[in-house]
């Protein structure tokens, strides 16, 4: 009986608080949107990794976790050559560091696939990629509102 009354006390707090909230409008209006999703993580920049990975095959998704992990994609333009992307989400906020990315470059040399260093500049394009997808998206429901 003490966990039926402490549960429905907590609901009602959680109920008129809700209320509450709807009442602001602004910047903390603003900030709070982007942490009011079903999913772990910041729903922009998830949004945002989705779109820009888009044309490659996905493997594994963790909305919670934040992970993204892509499975080989081969340019057509350059079929000796193949990639494999992992993003991480880190936070909740939309901001730089919340976001890591690692890529995998392997090369085709006589039928068989051999690792390859992957340049910074890759690993940094795509950060920005994604980064900057995340604030449009970000303005674009700002703008909404």
């Amino acid at each position: 009986m003490n966990r039926l009354l402490r549960f429905a006390i907590l609901g009602s707090l959680a109920v008129s608080v809700a209320a509450c909230s709807h009442s602001k409008k602004g910047a903390n209006a603003d900030l709070a949107a982007s942490k009011v999703t079903t999913i772990g993580v910041n729903a922009y920049l998830w949004r945002a990794t989705l779109d820009t990975l888009s044309f490659m095959p996905l493997l594994q998704t963790d909305s919670n976790g934040g992970v993204i992990v892509t499975d080989w994609y081969v340019n057509p333009n350059v079929p000796t050559e193949r990639m494999k992307v992992t993003v991480t989400v880190l936070d909740q906020d939309l901001r730089a560091d919340a976001l890591r990315v690692a890529a995998l470059r392997e090369v085709n040399r006589s039928g068989a696939w051999v690792s390859a260093p992957v340049q910074a500049a890759t690993v940094q394009k795509l950060e920005d990629i994604i980064l900057t997808r995340a604030r449009d998206l970000r303005r674009a429901a700002v703008a909404t509102n």
